[in-house]
């Protein structure tokens, strides 16, 4: 009788230690997988730098307060650059979601630099270099990037822009930034990867 009874006691136990043992994996087995941090972008501004008056700078920005995704990016200004000008652009990229803890996220773009890269339209004739409109409908058009990532490829945070000698008003002028990670080559295009934000400006040129 209590060689019956050890044997029920060492069946039962056996089965405790295997359901712990199942309920232990499962439960290891069902743990989400942690995901890639989102980039949350706030406020973007367009800094036009004349190459040869640094003190001639022109913004122009766009603001998601919410940082809820590209199509709630609001264009705040137009951007009006002199005739017969160089410029560069460059970008303020924030996520300021938390006043007290702004986040830099061109500091993250460019150490991501191989995954990301801007692209750029604009109407016909509007810049003496680049010429034609931009490379966002086709990626091999003139766009004068000043910076690459590590394998040579273009990134766009700092491009350069020669306006014409003849005014022109209401033109536009379109940034695009593209997340390309496991992506990105010399011919991808701006349709490759993920849409991080896209702005349209007003371009005036007087």
């Amino acid at each position: 009788m209590k060689t019956m009874n050890l044997f029920k006691y060492a069946r039962l136990s056996a089965i405790l230690f295997s359901a712990i043992t199942i309920i232990g994996c499962s439960n290891d087995d069902d743990a989400p997988e942690e995901e890639n941090e989102v980039e949350v972008f706030t406020d973007v501004t367009l800094i036009f730098t004349n190459t040869t008056d640094a003190s001639d700078i022109v913004r122009a920005s766009a603001k998601d307060p919410d940082g809820t995704g590209i199509q709630e990016l609001q264009v705040l200004d137009d951007i009006t650059l002199a005739t017969d000008t160089e410029y560069t652009l460059t970008f303020e990229i924030l996520n300021a979601l938390n006043p007290e803890d702004v986040a830099d996220i061109g500091d993250e773009i460019l150490e991501e630099d191989n995954e990301h890269q801007f692209f750029f339209s604009f109407e016909e004739g509007t810049f003496t270099s680049p010429t034609g409109n931009g490379n966002i409908d086709t990626a091999s058009d003139p766009v004068n990037y000043n910076d690459t990532d590590e394998n040579g490829n273009p990134v766009g945070l700092s491009t350069t822009w020669t306006t014409p000698g003849a005014a022109s008003t209401a033109g536009v002028f379109t940034a695009k930034l593209q997340h390309q990670p496991d992506v990105k080559t010399s011919t991808t295009g701006a349709n490759d990867g993920d849409t991080d934000f896209m702005m349209t400006f007003v371009l005036n040129i007087q």
